[in-house]
């Protein structure tokens, strides 16, 4: 598989941090690199995430598909790339809909036509938590070659991503941006969850959240949090 020439050396690595305007911008250089790094059995997205101190997270992805993942997994604050950042452990899921494991995301994940799930941790400082999550369409796309790869991928990122955050300072995203994204990640996540229980479209689901937001005297926000929590999905009769 030629597994060691795929690997992006670490003047390469220095190279995109120089080049690049910003911190994101270093991000999604990285997440793109890695994505054209697999071959999977069929399209692979891929996006790194980044917590600092605790807080919100930094995220690149290399596809617009790849992204709304992991606004997903960010409105149910969990899932495979979470977890193999904050608990610094690999996760390896061949087959998605056989995974026990993150119940509200996993049934948004397959929704959004993901099949197989990759997600290495990236070591970084003592206060930051960084990994590197790959998606797949196709039933067991990553094979150990893969996770081999992608291992040894992720410990030449770990360097010259922990002087990025050194350079880039802790304050990634400005505290308003932050909460934005948040709160946006919430409503996406309880609109995937009404879209899975009343089997209709993103336009309907987004429709009887404003309803039950109208009727009730209460933002949207509030109620799409309130349903990732695990409260019962609004009716339109109830709305």
């Amino acid at each position: 598989m030629g597994q060691d020439n795929k690997i992006a050396t670490a003047d390469q690595m220095q190279d995109l941090l120089l080049e690049s305007p910003g911190f994101p911008e270093f991000l999604l250089g990285l997440a793109t690199i890695s994505a054209s790094m697999v071959d999977g059995r069929g399209p692979v997205w891929c996006t790194i995430t980044v917590e600092r101190d605790g807080g919100p997270v930094t995220f690149a992805a290399s596809s617009e598909e790849a992204r709304m993942l992991d606004e997903t997994q960010y409105g149910f604050d969990d899932g495979p790339c979470l977890t193999a950042a904050r608990r610094q452990r690999l996760v390896w899921i061949p087959d998605l809909k056989r995974d026990g494991r993150w119940n509200g995301y996993r049934e948004a994940a397959l929704r959004q036509g993901v099949r197989s799930v990759l997600a290495v941790p990236i070591p970084t400082d003592p206060l930051s938590l960084a990994g590197l999550n790959c998606y797949a369409g196709s039933l067991e796309a990553f094979t150990e070659d893969t996770v081999v790869l992608l291992e040894k991928h992720a410990a030449s990122m770990s360097r010259v991503l922990r002087i990025a955050l050194r350079l880039h300072g802790a304050d990634v995203h400005p505290e308003h941006l932050r909460a934005a994204l948040k709160s946006r990640a919430v409503v996406d996540a309880a609109v995937s969850l009404i879209m899975l229980q009343h089997r209709g479209g993103r336009e309907d689901a987004l429709d009887l959240l404003q309803l039950a937001a109208k009727s009730s005297s209460r933002r949207i926000h509030e109620i799409a949090s309130d349903i990732v929590r695990g409260a019962e999905v609004p009716t339109l009769d109830g709305a």
